[in-house]
């Protein structure tokens, strides 16, 4: 039985490297957090085709030192719809202490998922992903939990997961948290 276990662990982090993000499950949980910072694991570079400027290509790598908020999404989703606003809301709020907001638009068409965009007038550019392909980085994410948000703190460590669609007074006081952690040293 300890056996099958260590083996079930093992399987679990299989191809990752020391330090790397590995989801592990929420235990039921619509939020984790991941305290304090030194557990954090790091995540790949995320990237992918721009939205809205089609040849473009968006990544995580362009924001370095600073806190990026991963926004999972999609125009078919009523949820995502709900959320827009409190996201946009964080994302202005929160974009002078260098936090970067980057959508992940999933399982859409780009004309629908632009119209969404330029309709709501959404503040931060998003990735158009219709596969999910840019969410493999995030090792064992459940890539069909749309829409997510996922904080990575400056030195683009998984500090929270959002399962669910949320709410601007939920997100904002875990957005201040990991900004006002000490930058990394150069």
């Amino acid at each position: 039985m300890a056996l099958a276990a260590l083996l079930l662990v093992a399987g679990c982090s299989s191809g990752a490297g020391e330090g790397e993000f590995v989801f592990n499950g929420t235990g039921g949980r619509t939020t984790v957090v991941y305290d304090p910072p030194e557990t954090r694991g790091t995540l790949t570079p995320i990237s992918g085709d721009s939205l809205l400027e089609q040849g473009r290509t968006i990544s995580t790598d362009a924001y370095r030192g600073q806190v990026v908020v991963l926004n999972v999404w999609g125009s078919w989703c009523g949820p995502c719809r709900g959320e827009a606003d409190a996201l946009d809301q964080v994302a202005s709020a929160s974009a002078p202490r260098g936090v970067q907001f980057l959508g992940i638009d999933v399982r859409d068409q780009r004309d629908a998922a632009a119209d969404f965009v330029r309709d709501r007038g959404v503040v931060y550019p998003s990735i158009y992903d219709p596969p999910g392909r840019s969410l493999l980085a995030l090792r064992g994410y459940p890539r069909n939990a749309v829409p997510s948000t996922i904080v990575l703190d400056r030195e683009h460590r998984v500090a929270a997961v959002f399962l669910t669609a949320i709410l601007a007074e939920d997100l904002q006081p875990v957005v201040d948290r990991v900004a006002a952690e000490p930058a990394p040293a150069s």
